[in-house]
């Protein structure tokens, strides 16, 4: 009986003592998922200048004054295309040639009607001059000449303007000349304009247009994005007064006479415009901002490696960098990258590969 009841008692105590490590374990388990342990870059936060941006994009466009749209001086058909849309064309160079006929029959009559009104006012006038006729009748004969002579010039330049030719050195940027297609002064045949004179036509809203000011800054990217491929600094040259009628925007108008490669008309660019530049402001990267509903916070990560949660209000934004107007005051080290999924009272270790940042080194 008594070893029955000593067997009892040790079976019970082992199953107190697997009860204790179990209980510990799940504590454990517990403490382990309260308070995980994440890899993230962070970065010290400190005041710094900050310009503030406006994200545009934009269109290229030829420069007003080195493009030209040609068209048929007068009804006719097209008789020979010289060259194709993209080539490079030099001032005088002929495009197109209308068929040749009907211009040239219309400047030989004119001439002819002009030749026959010369002798009749020289024949006038010296009836006139010995009072043979009215002086009424010379005058009439005079006004004829005239008119004959002013339809002979517009009859030789429309016959001159039949071979369309290029005005300036370019690019043919459009061509809708068909052999044989009629044609008439209302249609745009060709267009060329200078590929070295070209402009990056951005669009904003009226709101945003009352922020830029002609002379700023202009930091251009190819595509729809800052993301894209950096082709270097611009600047306002103007912003239109009136909004599109079609669009809801106004034209900011940006030069860059120097390029990291050419531009191409058409060429879809975007425009971080500057429109502020504030001197001393608590600047974060972009990517350490959390939205939270209509709001962000940041993870701002103490001497122990601990990040807790702080609600900050968010001011202006660049394109990577975005200021803080609360919430921070500097000095604070906070989870720079990797902030998305980091829950409060998270460990943050750095990441093996790239280690800590140094905020110092940190751009806006």
């Amino acid at each position: 009986m008594t070893a029955v009841i000593a067997r009892r008692m040790l079976a019970g105590g082992s199953l107190a003592l697997c009860a204790c490590k179990k209980g510990r374990a799940d504590a454990g388990a517990d403490e382990k998922k309260e308070h995980p342990t994440v890899s993230a870059t962070t970065v010290v936060v400190t005041a710094q200048a900050f310009t503030e941006t406006l994200g545009s994009i934009g269109t290229v466009v030829a420069r007003a004054g080195h493009s030209a749209t040609l068209s048929a001086p007068a009804p006719g058909r097209v008789g020979q295309v010289f060259v194709t849309s993209g080539q490079s064309v030099r001032a005088g160079q002929p495009l197109v040639e209308l068929d040749q006929a009907p211009f040239q029959a219309a400047l030989q009559s004119a001439n002819a009607a002009l030749a026959v009104a010369e002798r009749a006012n020289e024949r006038q006038q010296r009836l006139a001059q010995e009072g043979i006729v009215p002086r009424k009748d010379a005058e009439q004969a005079a006004a004829e000449m005239a008119k004959a002579r002013a339809d002979q010039v517009a009859a030789r330049r429309i016959e001159q303007l039949s071979i369309l030719k290029s005005p300036i050195n370019g690019v043919v940027t459009r061509m809708s000349a068909t052999l044989g297609a009629s044609v008439d002064p209302s249609q745009s045949i060709v267009e060329i304009s200078d590929p070295t004179a070209l402009d990056i036509l951005l669009s904003v809203t009226p709101t945003d247009a009352a922020r830029v000011r002609p002379g700023a800054k202009v930091a251009l990217t190819a595509g729809q994005s800052a993301s894209g491929e950096s082709l270097g600094v611009g600047t306002v040259a103007d912003v239109a007064g009136t909004v599109d009628s079609t669009t809801r925007s106004v034209a900011v108008r940006v030069r860059a006479p120097t390029t990291r490669r050419p531009l191409r008309i058409g060429e879809t660019v975007f425009g971080a415009i500057a429109v502020a530049t504030h001197a001393s402001a608590i600047v974060i990267p972009l990517q350490a901002l959390v939205p939270e509903g209509d709001e962000f916070k940041v993870f701002v990560v103490d001497a122990n490696g601990t990040a807790h949660e702080q609600d900050v209000k968010v001011g202006a934004k660049s394109a990577t960098t975005a200021e803080i107007v609360d919430g921070l005051k500097g000095g604070e080290r906070i989870v720079a990258y990797g902030a998305y999924g980091i829950e409060d009272s998270a460990k943050v270790v750095p990441p093996k590969d790239t280690g800590k940042v140094d905020s110092s080194k940190a751009k806006p």
